[in-house]
């Protein structure tokens, strides 16, 4: 992704549409290379499309996607998942607007709390977040993968 010449640009940010699908398996393989094949990027699509769509979220600068957020609501909390910025429009603040874009959508739905899984040795983003009001909370993360056909 080619960055415009203005450092700050334009950024908008809006529901995804199918014209966005290319852009953003891109943007989430380059930035989520070494995720697990359940996350595969074409494949997180098609199932956010099945739940709370509204809440899959790209960020345009000057027209070409430069970020992405995914967000879902279960009724008790909200998650916050895959944000991304294309490295050539990152330190411009179109990680922030994202998040908050992804909060509001989900304070719409009557969302109490908000909730993200950070892999504990990233430590760029467990500070971003805590730039953002998150707090690194007591819990024990646990998972269990449901379909062994990966």
């Amino acid at each position: 992704m080619t960055p415009p010449d203005d450092k700050n640009g334009s950024f908008t940010i809006r529901r995804y549409e199918w014209r966005d699908r290319p852009a953003l398996e891109a943007l989430w393989g380059s930035v989520f290379a070494d995720d697990p094949p359940w996350n595969e990027p074409s494949r997180m699509i098609a199932n956010k499309l099945g739940v709370q769509p509204e809440l899959l979220l790209v960020g345009l600068s000057d027209g070409e996607l430069a970020g992405a957020v995914m967000a879902g609501y279960d009724g008790v909390r909200g998650w916050i998942y895959h944000l991304a910025v294309a490295p050539a429009y990152r330190r411009r603040g179109f990680a922030t607007k994202l998040v908050r874009a992804a909060e509001s959508g989900l304070r719409k739905m009557g969302c109490p709390k908000v909730n993200i899984q950070i892999r504990a040795s990233n430590d760029g983003v467990v500070a971003f977040y805590g730039t953002l009001g998150y707090n690194i909370e007591d819990h024990v993360s646990m998972g269990r993968v449901l379909d062994d056909g990966y």
